[in-house]
């Protein structure tokens, strides 16, 4: 067989592989856990978190599916922080006609639990997308319910339950993560992250409060909801696969005693 022959051979050979390895490292999240948010200045596609706040994506659903948050803006944005939405009076005032919500910062650590390591005694890893914290796995020999507690990240995309002073006060606004900020994680209901749209998030103009005009949610919907015309076709990597292990243990070894879940990106296919 001439070179060439061979050198295309292997290359077929190659894509093959590759694209089984696709098909089952990626994953196509539930439409009715993902929210289309469109601003004025972008796209944030969001995939929510029941598994850990069960009871605040089924308040944030609920209110998308009948179009609360259509048109409603970010009324407090701080750079190195998060950008807050959800009020009706767009001033941090305002809610829902629901009731308040109790919190849920801690959830019960379950199979969908993929683990990327330890920080001393903590354990690290994700729940689908979302970056989370756990007690350590031997503990589970010592529980009721053979599951240990688990708490998640506030990284760089995810999204937060706004709320007052009591921890069970919240109820309609939520907050975008801009940065990573550890101090909320444990005190605060993280229910989300966003997929794709982070430089959206990050262009939302900053302001305590924001001055007028403030950038806007145009719509927020439920993907299932949307026309199947629509809707943005999307991919997420698994993060229980081996390639993504693959990703962790790269970034890992690049960073060294430095490493935590903010640090690995979740690849997104979204078209």
């Amino acid at each position: 067989m001439k070179l060439a022959s061979i050198a295309a051979v292997l290359a077929l050979t190659a894509a093959s592989a590759t694209s089984a390895q696709q098909a089952s490292d990626w994953r196509t999240p539930d439409p009715e856990n993902i929210l289309v948010v469109d601003t004025n200045k972008g796209r944030i596609i969001v995939e929510l978190s029941p598994e850990t706040a069960p009871n605040h994506v089924a308040r944030v659903r609920d209110l998308a599916k009948a179009h609360f948050y259509d048109g409603l803006t970010f009324f407090r944005v701080i750079d190195s922080f998060m950008a807050q939405t959800g009020d009706p009076k767009n001033d941090g005032t305002g809610g829902s006609e629901q009731p308040n919500l109790a919190a849920e910062f801690l959830f019960r650590r379950g199979p969908g639990y993929a683990p990327a390591g330890k920080a001393g005694t903590v354990e690290m890893g994700f729940v689908g997308a979302l970056p989370v914290y756990s007690q350590n796995s031997a503990l589970a020999a010592m529980t009721a319910d053979g599951k240990v507690a688990a708490w998640g990240a506030f990284c760089p995309g995810v999204l937060g339950m706004a709320r007052a002073g009591d921890p069970n006060s919240a109820n309609s606004q939520f907050f975008f993560m801009r940065q990573h900020y550890a101090s909320l994680e444990k005190t605060y209901t993280p229910f989300g992250r966003a997929l794709s749209g982070l430089e959206t998030i990050r262009a939302i103009k900053v302001g305590e409060p924001v001055a007028a005009p403030q950038d806007q949610m145009t719509t927020v919907r439920v993907l299932s909801d949307m026309p199947a015309a629509q809707r943005p076709s999307i991919q997420v990597m698994d993060t229980r696969s081996a390639a993504f292990a693959a990703l962790v243990e790269k970034k890992r070894a690049e960073m060294g005693g430095a490493f935590g879940p903010c640090d690995v990106v979740v690849p997104v296919q979204v078209k």
